[in-house]
């Protein structure tokens, strides 16, 4: 009974070997990431869509990953007044924010809540807008 169980289950374990050295390694290192935050996309004054963004501060080594972590409220607050103040909207595509000014925007504010040296990287890793929206097609101009 074991000589048939070892015939069956040993070719399982071959098999799953190299399928087992192919996932790629899980990422390390020290960040916070951030709730998702509804950033608005406003045209003309008008708000016209949401854009849900979840962002990912990566903080250099040796950083305090608590004491990061505990300031992700004060990250969130930069983010949504940064957002507030100059929205971050592509000209043509409402479905999406300028990830380079909301980058540049959140690298500046979280070198300020953390302080000098604890802060790598900003990333942007995901976007998900409320509404599919795109901007509206330019009007042909008058003809006299």
């Amino acid at each position: 009974m074991i000589k048939r169980l070892r015939r069956l289950v040993l070719p399982l374990l071959i098999l799953a070997g190299p399928a087992h050295a192919a996932e790629k390694p899980k990422e390390v290192g020290q960040y916070v990431d951030l709730q998702p935050v509804a950033m608005p996309i406003v045209i003309d004054g008008r708000l016209v869509n949401y854009v849900f963004v979840y962002v990912r501060v990566n903080l250099k080594g040796g950083a305090d990953i608590i004491k990061a972590r505990d300031r992700e409220p004060a990250f969130r607050d930069a983010l949504v007044r940064d957002g507030h103040r100059t929205p971050f909207v592509l000209a043509n595509d409402w479905s999406r924010i300028d990830e380079a000014k909301l980058i540049a925007a959140m690298t500046r504010d979280a070198a300020a809540i953390t302080g000098p040296g604890v802060v790598a990287s900003v990333s942007v890793t995901s976007q998900t807008p409320q509404k599919r929206v795109m901007p509206p097609r330019p009007t042909a101009p008058d003809h006299p």
